[in-house]
């Protein structure tokens, strides 16, 4: 039974001035366009539809917010990696990902990465980028596209090329897989609110 069964769609933002309070806390999901990310997000909170997927790549273009209990959020941001977004799309999305970094509502930081591809240029520079949040974790995404061998492999070179910088696991939302250690991971996050802990 998932804890965020709850979970509603609460707002769009394009600009600095339409950002919800700093208050409670909040997990922020990033992602290459078509990386799974919006999937990953309807998995996790057993709510299909919550946020919109789609086949065509690049969906994505504002910061959705999604409550999941009182003063507990997630947030989507708009994937990156896509060659029809325009240069001012993407110049327009940089203070607001910088706002949303700067937060002290910001708990942690979901990466979802295509498993088959694993961790691209792009990805590497989110990783830096996502330094000074309070942590980051990585969705090893489509993890049922790989036999066993193939699903261990990706998680090894994961792990690996992250080191200290982020923790990792495989995931899979048609299946299933990695769904509950996922939940947990946002769950811990999103209890620090509650504890007044600052720990990643």
């Amino acid at each position: 039974m998932s804890r965020f069964g709850e979970a509603r769609f609460l707002l769009s933002v394009a600009s600095l001035a339409q950002l919800p309070a700093d208050a409670g806390a909040e997990v922020a999901f990033a992602g290459r366009s078509n990386s799974g990310k919006s999937s990953a997000i309807n998995a996790i909170t057993r709510r299909r539809g919550l946020a919109r997927t789609s086949k065509l790549p690049g969906r994505t273009r504002l910061l959705n917010f999604f409550e999941l209990a009182p003063a507990q959020r997630l947030v989507d941001l708009p994937g990156y990696g896509y060659a029809s977004v325009t240069a001012a799309e993407r110049e327009a999305w940089l203070p607001l990902l910088d706002a949303l970094r700067a937060r002290s509502s910001l708990k942690g930081l979901v990466l979802v990465v295509d498993s088959r591809r694993g961790l691209t240029q792009s990805d590497e520079a989110f990783v830096e980028w996502a330094r000074d949040a309070q942590g980051l974790h990585v969705l090893l995404s489509k993890a049922d596209k790989l036999n066993r061998s193939e699903a261990a492999a990706a998680l090894r070179s994961a792990s690996e090329r992250l080191g200290s910088r982020a923790t990792a696991q495989l995931f899979s939302a048609l299946r299933g897989t990695g769904i509950r250690e996922a939940q947990e991971k946002i769950s811990a996050w999103l209890s620090l609110a509650s504890s007044g802990s600052d720990a990643p």
